[in-house]
């Protein structure tokens, strides 16, 4: 005789499972990610909630453990119903974080799919647009910057190829004078090089290292390369799907590139800080 997995009990020759415990396990779980989906969002009173989704997972077979999984998915999902205009309100926010605190779920749980990360992205951003400047980031260790009286760290990207727009130039062309026959084996070109300067521009990698974004500066620190560029040295910014370009206001300053992996929040971040600190 087979066990039933959600009982446990006898289920039959050759079966997993009862068709009654399957139904209910599947009620169950339909019904805990459709209540805790509301409740991350703040459309229910979470001391409520908790009785409800404690009482729904025991007549499910629904452990501590899966129902943990199941709260984990129902914040992911409200954090994307929340995120849908593309800003996360104070409100919204608040009700995303008293729901993480409530069920106690862990941060790298909820930051499986990034989800964790882009309510604190939205928050930085909105932070910014506020004109409220704070620090979001926790730094384990210390970071490779010399920062200034009355900055504040806004973002740190880790591992962020750092590219330049480099310019070369060759010559091409043939010699254009007379050859002398001098001796056996051996020949002297009067004349001059005739050539002209080919000019290629490229995009290289120059380095790895950290971003550091801050009210006043953008910082990076790699092996190679260590700089930092004042906002009102920036002419413009190119967004990219996985970066950000600036262009310095200097004659011999060329593009230069960083690949943070999210384009969209790093353009937004460091334009708006700009607009700040003008």
């Amino acid at each position: 005789m087979g066990k039933c997995k959600f009982c446990g009990q006898d289920a039959g020759f050759m079966r997993r499972a009862h068709k009654g415990c399957k139904q209910a396990h599947s009620e169950g779980t339909r019904r805990i990610l459709e209540i805790a989906a509301k409740a991350a969002v703040g459309q229910s009173d979470l001391s409520t909630v908790q009785e409800t989704l404690q009482n729904v997972a025991s007549s499910s077979f629904i452990d501590a453990g899966l129902l943990g999984e199941l709260l984990a998915r129902a914040w992911d999902a409200a954090v994307s119903r929340a995120l849908e205009d593309g800003v996360l309100s104070e409100a919204e926010e608040h009700a995303l974080v008293a729901f993480k605190e409530r069920f106690s779920l862990p941060t790298d749980m909820l930051d499986r799919t990034g989800a964790h990360t882009r309510v604190v992205k939205a928050g930085v951003l909105r932070d910014v647009l506020e004109g409220n400047i704070r620090q979001r980031v926790r730094i384990e260790g210390t970071l490779p910057f010399n920062f200034q009286k009355g900055e504040t760290l806004v973002w740190v990207f880790q591992n962020v190829p750092y590219y330049e727009s480099r310019t070369q130039t060759t010559h091409s062309g043939s010699y254009g004078g007379v050859s002398v026959r001098g001796a056996k084996g051996v020949y002297y070109h009067l004349g001059g090089f005739q050539s002209k300067p080919v000019v290629t521009t490229a995009t290289v990698l120059v380095d790895r290292g950290i971003l550091g974004i801050t009210n006043k500066h953008i910082y990076f620190a790699g092996k190679a390369k260590s700089f930092r560029i004042r906002y009102d040295k920036i002419v413009s910014f190119t967004p990219y799907t996985d970066g950000i370009g600036v262009q310095r206001d200097a004659l011999s300053a060329k593009p230069q590139v960083f690949v943070t992996g999210d384009g969209w929040f790093t353009y937004n971040l460091v334009t708006n800080l700009a607009h700040l600190a003008s």
